[in-house]
């Protein structure tokens, strides 16, 4: 590997990192909230503070799916006068509207994250999306603030990102992408910017590889949007029939890590149709929702979701986020789907208990990462073989901090042979490694219980040597380091 320390290939955004909530499972109801001893949702503290210790840079919210079917005026005011509502999409679940705007603001607030509000295009209206924006942001007399300020929150809370409308080729109402796009148009004339806070305006984007749906918006509508909002999951076989989470052998550990690497053509295939209509490259590329997929969990509820987290999901997740890394002129945030309980989870719970996944350990690993300058390499990756076919075995990011330091993330998706790489750096003399931590394990299925929630844990990794100039890590099988150097 040869590292050009004078070679920016981008600024890696914060946002990339980005986290999803939807009302979906158990990923608000005994998720962010949990009930106290009267019956009444309040935040658990364990949580926030796994979550704050992550560092959360964004959080999605309400959904998802979820997000077409959810009236804001349901959600304020005191709780034992919200109406309720059936969650049909999700396990056919009464919602309360026990969280709502104030709720879910107030978490983010004490997440130190910025709200992503993804509004009701499939069933709601322009008046209610506009009113919506209103009692959220405007500072000064106006209907909706006041009736914000009666429900006692005075100040706004200047939320910028917002999605109009979600999925809406599918759940979100089916629609084609000439209709979503006129849709699109009117909807977001009338978010208006109030003092300082201007609308950052997102558009459903295609799911997976369909290229006609971001060609069909880009063109109608992409003089409107900010960013363009990308959906694809990793999942080993049909969604009728997804593979399981943890009983899976090594033909569908290499399927599932091919899956993944599918996400570098359908990036590469989306800018170039952007690239068209915003040949400066001003509307973001945001995979709005990413991750595995399985088949949930035996034995839980049906429509939840619940799925345990492995270290395959882990080196799924490194490999994703170094493709990030690769297209960062246009793909400048992501939101993992989801963030407690669902899907690729970063934390399970289960009453009073709690766990971070292997994934969890990924973001934190890939914390250095954050708004530093990734630097441009070259790189043989190996190939990993498997059922007459191939893929590359090692995935990576080099990237520079502020404070001058250089930050190596190699992942080896081969779970049977170790890999030695040998790093050259450019303009660079005399370096030295100042730490460096490693996330494996013996099985390809090992993963964290609530009775060992410290099963599969980062920790030290002493593989990484400076000879003759270079840096010489030594990269077991199935394994993700990072490494510090100065």
């Amino acid at each position: 590997m040869t590292v050009d320390t004078g070679a920016s290939n981008g600024h890696i955004s914060r946002h990339i990192y980005g986290h999803f909530a939807e009302h979906l499972g158990r990923g608000i109801y005994d998720g962010f909230w949990k009930k106290d001893d009267n019956g009444d949702y309040i935040v658990r503290d364990d949580v926030v503070a796994a979550m704050k210790e992550l560092g959360v840079p964004n959080l999605r919210w309400p959904g998802g799916c979820f997000a077409d079917y959810y009236f804001w005026q349901h959600g304020i005011g005191p709780k034992e006068d919200r109406p309720t509502v059936v969650n049909n999409l999700w396990g056919g679940v009464t919602e309360d509207n026990s969280v709502g705007t104030h709720e879910f603001l107030a978490l983010c607030e004490e997440l130190e994250a910025d709200p992503i509000v993804v509004g009701n295009v499939g069933s709601g209206t322009v008046e209610d999306m506009a009113n919506w924006w209103q009692y959220i942001n405007h500072p000064g007399e106006s209907p909706m603030a006041k009736l914000r300020r009666e429900n006692g929150r005075e100040e706004p809370w200047n939320v910028s990102f917002w999605g109009v409308g979600n999925e809406s080729w599918g759940c979100g109402g089916h629609m084609r992408p000439e209709y979503y796009a006129d849709l699109y148009r009117r909807f977001s004339t009338f978010l208006h910017g109030y003092g300082d806070v201007k609308p950052f305006r997102i558009a459903t984007g295609p799911s997976g590889n369909d290229y006609h749906w971001t060609e069909v918006v880009m063109e109608l509508a992409g003089d409107r949007i900010d960013g363009l909002d990308l959906h694809n999951y990793t999942l080993d076989g049909t969604w009728a029939k997804k593979g399981e989470a943890i009983d899976f052998d090594e033909s569908g550990w290499f399927r599932m890590m091919k899956r993944a690497m599918d996400m570098d053509e359908l990036i590469t295939n989306h800018s170039a149709i952007m690239d068209e209509y915003d040949p400066e490259k001003r509307v973001w590329l945001i995979v709005g929702e990413w991750g595995t997929w399985h088949e949930q969990e035996e034995g839980s509820t049906p429509g939840f979701l619940y799925q345990q987290n492995s270290l395959r999901d882990a080196l799924i997740a490194s490999t994703i986020l170094d493709i990030f890394h690769q297209h960062l002129d246009r793909v400048k945030m992501a939101n993992i789907a989801q963030t407690i309980n669902v899907l690729q989870a970063m934390i399970l719970t289960d009453g009073e208990r709690m766990l971070k996944t292997p994934t969890y350990h990924v973001f934190d690993l890939y914390k250095p990462h954050r708004e530093a300058t990734a630097l441009a390499f070259e790189l043989d990756r190996g190939e990993y073989e498997r059922d007459g076919e191939s893929i590359p075995a090692i995935s990576a990011t080099v990237s520079r901090n502020d404070a001058d330091r250089i930050h190596v993330s190699l992942t080896n998706i081969d779970p049977n042979e170790a890999r030695t790489v040998e790093l050259s750096f450019s303009e660079l003399d005399g370096m030295s490694v100042k730490s460096a931590r490693i996330l494996t394990a013996e099985e390809m299925n090992a993963h964290n219980t609530f009775d060992a929630p410290d099963a599969l844990v980062p920790v030290v990794f002493d593989g990484a040597k400076v000879s003759n100039g270079k840096l010489v890590v030594s990269l077991p099988a199935k394994s993700l380091v990072t490494i510090a150097i100065d």
